[in-house]
């Protein structure tokens, strides 16, 4: 308003003011300048905004008044700019905190009522109606779950959930209603982990921007040689009044943030949550893998790799008849059974006259027919000739469950930890990413941890480790270089704490492994790494393409504005346009193409 009202009394014959409104118009922006530089000094930092003070300071004292208020209105422009590529570099994870639900339906004595998330308790009965956020973790006790999880996962396709099967909160029910047993309360569930991870990854400040401030320094002083150079040599002080405005305000300090921040958000919306830019660079330099087996490169539950079906049955037969008895017992065998039949789609029966050996196995009737599910012990007991069927080859850590029907063998279920789909797939990316050392930190038996592993090209494979072994292992591992370490369970805690990268199978693993890591994987996906390594190089890349670009077009500016080729005003729209154009260049961190 002070730049277009000086302009404005010039063309109504007042010129004479012109001067006094543009120097009045600069003197707010300085002072809030210098504020702002007093408190920083007093934190220990040094940065450009001096240059900018010092020039708008120069200016008004030279009488260059229309070049003091654009000085002021380009940094003031510049500051915005600034605040605008952060907004929208946080948009992906802003959104998420936009989305927490506060209050949730509870039935309660056949009445429904609306309570804040607070008043959740484990076990208590929730409504999730059509468009509802699930606001606590919880289990599918009535109706068919249809689940948008992109915010959390960015799946496109709604996943559906059974009776009995799990619910992360955070995640939008885009079908009918159905009815939620809470597991957890809101403060302990998975989105709210996730919200507290958000946090502290935008309250912590990247190492690239104090590498940043480290420039900001050797820039300073060769603005301030450049500047009074100039003037020796000229004997104007215009012309180093011109240096110092072409210096006002610099790439530096705008740029290295946002691509930070970019990357930051950019790796959350792949379902990486990185925790600040201290672990995005770390990431983008990472050189050794060390990484668990149980729950990371396995599933972490036992699940049907095998089935033997005998008497005419077919393997869907032989599934259905165990997992419909199975649907009776708490054991985890059990429980994995049901899961497993419910994913084939199979058409569980009820069971009835059931018997029950806790640990053992259990018989009943399913569909008019007399089952006995179990080891293959327990099983031989009642079906003295179920035990001939067991003979014969197991994978390695697999447990076997045998099935009787009617006093006949029905065949055998084997089950087992198997390998996720994308391993081999992921730490061949990751070798063509620059990762030389990829070494197995796993608690399991050596048997079991080099069966799993066969053909997935590991440089050394460690087993039954306790925690400070696997420390142990990370510590020698940071002789190749920067290390990163990818766990899920309590045990690794320690060692993600240790490695350089702690990465945390956030979706299922334990909070206390989330909380040490620097990496979040919100959903149990490997093949989010490699995409996450991606963002980061990238962004890094930018980072400091921005500062050495931004440096060499504010040098060559500040040599022609020494030489007397370029006034104040022209020095200032000069850096101007430099500032815009890195920034940018810092957004193609968020708006570039999709890493793969």
């Amino acid at each position: 308003m002070g730049l277009i009202l000086g302009f404005g009394v010039r063309i109504v014959g007042s010129g004479h003011w012109a001067g006094t409104i543009w120097a009045a118009a600069t003197l707010p922006v300085l002072s809030a300048l210098l504020i702002e530089i007093v408190a920083t000094l007093r934190r220990g930092d040094v940065g450009l905004d001096i240059v900018a003070a010092l020039s708008m300071t120069g200016a008004l004292m030279f009488g260059e008044h229309l070049a003091a208020v654009v000085v002021a209105l380009m940094y003031a422009g510049g500051q915005y700019l600034e605040s605008f590529a952060e907004r929208r570099a946080n948009r992906e994870m802003t959104a998420l905190l936009a989305r927490v639900p506060r209050t949730a339906i509870r039935q309660r004595d056949g009445r429904l009522e609306e309570v804040p998330l607070d008043a959740i308790a484990p076990e208590d009965r929730l409504l999730v109606r059509q468009g509802d956020v699930v606001p606590v973790d919880g289990l599918v006790v009535a109706g068919m779950a249809v689940l948008d999880q992109s915010a959390l996962t960015g799946e496109s396709v709604p996943v559906q959930k059974r009776v009995g099967e799990p619910v992360m909160s955070g995640v939008t029910n885009v079908g009918d209603a159905f009815d939620l047993s809470a597991t957890h309360r809101a403060a302990e569930s998975t989105y709210a982990g996730i919200v507290r991870l958000i946090e502290a990854a935008q309250a912590s400040k990247a190492p690239m921007t104090r590498l940043a401030d480290r420039f900001a320094m050797a820039f300073l002083a060769l603005t301030v040689m450049l500047a009074g150079g100039a003037w020796l040599w000229s004997g104007d002080p215009i012309r180093a009044l011109a240096v110092l405005v072409v210096a006002t305000p610099c790439p530096l300090i705008l740029a290295v943030p946002v691509a930070i921040v970019s990357g930051v958000s950019r790796a959350a919306k792949a379902g990486v949550l990185v925790k600040g830019g201290r672990a995005l660079e770390t990431l983008a330099r990472v050189k050794a893998l060390v990484i668990d087996k149980t729950g990371t490169l396995t599933h972490g539950r036992a699940r049907i790799v095998e089935i033997r079906p005998r008497a005419g049955l077919s393997p869907e037969e032989l599934l259905q008849l165990a997992a419909s008895l199975d649907q009776a017992s708490k054991h985890v065998i059990a429980r994995a059974l049901v899961l497993e039949a419910q994913a084939w789609g199979l058409d569980l029966q009820r069971p009835t006259a059931i018997e029950e050996i806790p640990g053992e196995g259990l018989e009943g009737n399913v569909d008019g027919r007399r089952v006995v599910v179990g080891g293959v012990r327990f099983v031989s007991q009642r079906v003295p000739n179920a035990g001939a069927v067991a003979d014969g080859y197991y994978p390695v850590g697999s447990v076997v469950v045998a099935v009787a029907a009617d006093g006949e063998p029905a065949g055998l279920l084997i089950l087992a930890d198997p390998l996720r789909s994308e391993a081999a797939r992921v730490i061949d990316s990751l070798r063509r990413l620059g990762i030389a050392r990829i070494t197995l930190a796993s608690g399991d038996r050596r048997d079991v941890a080099e069966a799993v592993t066969v053909g997935l090209h590991l440089d050394s494979v460690h087993a039954e480790l306790t925690p400070d072994r696997k420390i142990a292992i990370v510590q020698d591992e940071k002789r190749h270089g920067p290390v990163m370490m990818i766990g899920d369970g309590v045990n690794d805690a320690p060692a993600l704490a240790a490695a350089d990268l702690g990465v945390a199978m956030g979706a299922k693993g334990a909070a206390a492994s989330a909380e040490a890591a620097d990496v979040v994987l919100l959903f149990d996906q490997l093949d989010k790494i490699p995409v996450a390594i991606r963002a980061a190089r990238r962004s890094r890349h930018i980072a400091f393409q921005s500062v050495y670009v931004g440096i060499s077009l504010s040098v060559v500016g500040m040599m022609a504005a020494g030489l007397g080729y370029l006034t104040p005003v022209q020095g200032a729209l000069i850096q101007e346009a430099i500032d815009v154009a890195m920034i940018l260049n810092a957004l193609r961190a968020l708006w570039g193409p999709e890493p793969s």
